[in-house]
C-alpha cells in the first residue's frame, strides 16, 4: 500500500468514526425530543440515525483489515461492508415503513415541531459535508464500500431534508401528514440503495 493510499485510509477511518459517533448523538437527542413533543416523524428520525452508525462501523472495520492485512483480505472485507451497508438500507426501510403506518393509523399531530426544524438544518449542513467527503476519499481508492456508505449519507441528507420540510409544514399549516408523504419517497430510495450494495457484493464474490 502506498502512502497516499494510506492517507486516505486514514482519511476515510476517520469519517467512519465522525459517521458513528455524530449519529449516535444525533440518534439519542432527536428520539429524546421525539419523544417529549409527541413527534413521532422526529423520533423516527433519531431512531434511523442508528442506521447510519451500523455502516459507519462496516466501514471502519473493513479499512482496519486493509490497513493490518495483505492486499488478499481487502476483497473479503469491501464484500462484508457492502452487504453490512446494504442491511442497514432495509433496517431504513422498516423504519420509515413503521413510522408511515403508525402516523397514518394514530392520525397523530405533534405538540410541536420547532426541535425538528433545529435538528434537521444541523443534520443537513454535517450531511452534506459528510456525503461529499466519502465521494471524494471513496472515488479516489476506486473504494465501491465507500462510495456505498457516502449514498447512505445522502439518503441520511434527504432524509433531514424531508423532516425540515415537513416540520415548516407541520408549524405553518398544522397538516401532519407531510412526513408520511416525504418518507414514502426515502423508503423507494433506501430500497434500491440496499439493493445496489448487494448487487456490488455479489459481484465482488464472483470477480
Amino acid at each position: 500500500m502506498t502512502n497516499k493510499e494510506q492517507l486516505l485510509y486514514r482519511r476515510a477511518f476517520g469519517l467512519s468514526l465522525f459517521t458513528i459517533f455524530y449519529n449516535i448523538i444525533e440518534g439519542i437527542v432527536s428520539m429524546i425530543f421525539g419523544y417529549e413533543d409527541e413527534t413521532l416523524s422526529l423520533f423516527g428520525f433519531g431512531a434511523d440515525s442508528f442506521i447510519e452508525v451500523f455502516s459507519g462501523i462496516g466501514i471502519a472495520v473493513m479499512i482496519l483489515r486493509i490497513r493490518n492485512n495483505s492486499d488478499s483480505v481487502k476483497s473479503r472485507s469491501e464484500i462484508t461492508a457492502l452487504k453490512i451497508t446494504g442491511t442497514a438500507f432495509y433496517l431504513l426501510t422498516a423504519g420509515l415503513l413503521t413510522g408511515i403506518i403508525t402516523n397514518i393509523i394514530n392520525q397523530h399531530k405533534p405538540e410541536t415541531t420547532i426541535w425538528g426544524i433545529i435538528i434537521s438544518l444541523v443534520s443537513i449542513a454535517a450531511m452534506l459535508w459528510l456525503m461529499n467527503a466519502k465521494k471524494n476519499v471513496g472515488g479516489k481508492l476506486n473504494s465501491d464500500p465507500i462510495l456505498s456508505d457516502a449514498n447512505c449519507t445522502k439518503v441520511c441528507l434527504y432524509m433531514s431534508l424531508v423532516l425540515l420540510v415537513s416540520s415548516l409544514v407541520y408549524q405553518v399549516t398544522g397538516f401532519a401528514y407531510a412526513d408520511s408523504i416525504g418518507a414514502a419517497g426515502l423508503t423507494y430510495l433506501s430500497i434500491m440503495e440496499g439493493r445496489e450494495s448487494f448487487k456490488k457484493a455479489k459481484v465482488k464474490e464472483y470477480a
